[in-house]
């Protein structure tokens, strides 16, 4: 049975959490990545994808993600159609990674953004990333150039950061410095590692 030792690692947008897995790999910890399992995926499904959405989305078997981002965020049907094509075969390849990583008995990470929002992994140890509203709003702004009413509506797409940390097992605080947020990866590792023993 896969996803025995998993434990979902996830966040909201500018929270910080691609840093906090860089540290968590620095400290040992395995992480499956879903973003690149779905890139990796959608490349594959390339022939599909032209059929699907056109030839122009394709150029040297590689998707153009941003145009093929424009047409299904626009088109709720179009969305639905690609996630009934990709998202079980998303499933099957971090399936088939999970039961790797379950041989080693050691508790290991899957790093999902909208782990809370999709809802379709088994799975129910969870760390989220926080930071405070204002400050991913700050980050937000600083990172995409963005307005603020631009980055509270991106953030306002997913479920809120507060609402997130309520339903986590663990919660890594990313309000600080890189120091802090160090001590808080090493924290919350050790806090796994105790509760799969």
């Amino acid at each position: 049975m896969a996803f025995q030792y998993a434990v979902i690692l996830t966040g909201s947008i500018a929270t910080g959490k691609s840093t906090a897995v860089d540290m968590l790999k620095m400290l040992g910890v395995e992480v499956i990545d879903a973003d690149k399992v779905a890139h990796m995926v959608l490349n594959q499904q390339h022939t599909q994808i032209a059929t699907l959405f056109g030839e122009h989305l394709i150029k040297d078997g590689i998707v153009d993600r941003s145009t093929l981002g424009a047409i299904i965020f626009s088109d709720i049907e179009k969305r639905k159609i690609l996630e009934n094509l990709l998202h079980p075969l998303i499933f099957s390849e971090i399936e088939t990674a999970s039961l790797e990583l379950d041989k080693q008995h050691t508790p290991y990470l899957i790093d999902i953004p909208l782990f809370f929002e999709t809802n379709r992994y088994p799975i129910e140890k969870s760390v989220v990333v926080y930071t405070p509203p204002k400050v991913q709003i700050q980050r937000l702004m600083d990172r995409d150039s963005s307005t603020e009413i631009e980055a509270k509506k991106r953030i306002d797409t997913q479920i809120s950061i507060e609402e997130k940390i309520k339903k986590a097992s663990y919660v890594i605080d990313n309000s600080g410095t890189l120091a802090q947020l160090e001590h808080e990866c090493k924290r919350v590792k050790d806090e796994i590692l105790k509760d799969f023993k």
